[in-house]
């Protein structure tokens, strides 16, 4: 159903034709980018799905062994090995465009290269299943931020994607539909209009032509009458 606010000219036809073109064309646009941020966010999830298990796996590898080593170990000689740690590590965090949206990635720095230096205890008061799960927590953390990012990179294609798919959706079901029967309206209304013209400029000139052809007729009548009189004045 048109818009009763809509006004049936040519000016507002050729606008509403104008903005037709440009919502089919942004809608064509929403669509390549609708179906380009599900193919990224597929990638991410399959990738994120595979971290996750590594991650896991890890982890559960690094509480097996510490659970191990404070079988062997007191809880007090526990607590003392990690009383000072020696390693530190600086986040820093950047960012990359994926089809408009900003997701972030994540790169970690040791304050020092020194593999040992995560170790922040000696060696000859702990047992090896410490050791153990120290190097299994370290190995498993450069998985454990990218799983970070990955499930953040996901929250935010998949919230970008709901957006654009209501945009589509908007665009071809209401906004598209809503200018083709306004422009149908006024065409119709344009149409009419200029068949009503029409039928008065037909009336108009079948009132003059009447209107001349009566004169005509009366001027003849009036030639008739003065030669008769002419004539009646001679005999």
């Amino acid at each position: 159903m048109a818009s009763s606010t809509v006004i049936p000219t040519r000016m507002e036809l050729t606008r509403l034709k104008n903005k037709l073109t440009t919502a089919i064309r942004g809608h064509k646009l929403l669509k390549d980018k609708r179906d380009e941020l599900m193919r990224e966010f597929l990638e991410l999830v399959r990738e994120n799905r595979r971290l996750r298990e590594k991650v896991e796996k890890g982890i559960e590898a690094s509480n097996r062994n510490f659970a191990l080593a404070k079988s062997c170990m007191s809880d007090e000689a526990v607590r003392v090995a990690f009383m000072a740690p020696k390693q530190g590590v600086s986040l820093d965090v950047s960012y990359r465009n994926i089809m408009s949206v900003d997701v972030p990635q994540y790169t970690f720095h040791t304050r020092t290269s020194d593999e040992n230096d995560m170790y922040s205890y000696g060696f000859a008061f702990t047992s090896a299943d410490l050791d153990d799960a120290v190097k299994s927590l370290s190995g498993v953390f450069p998985d454990m931020l990218k799983l970070a990012e990955t499930e953040k990179s996901c929250q935010l294609l998949a919230a970008e994607i709901e957006k654009t798919r209501r945009r589509v959706n908007a665009l071809e079901h209401v906004m598209i539909p809503q200018l083709q029967e306004d422009i149908k309206y006024i065409t119709m209304k344009l149409d009419e209009n200029e068949r009503s013209s029409q039928i008065r400029l037909m009336k108009v000139k079948d009132m003059m032509l009447e209107k001349t052809h009566h004169y005509t007729e009366k001027e003849e009548k009036w030639a008739e009458e003065k030669i008769a009189r002419e004539n009646q004045q001679m005999q």
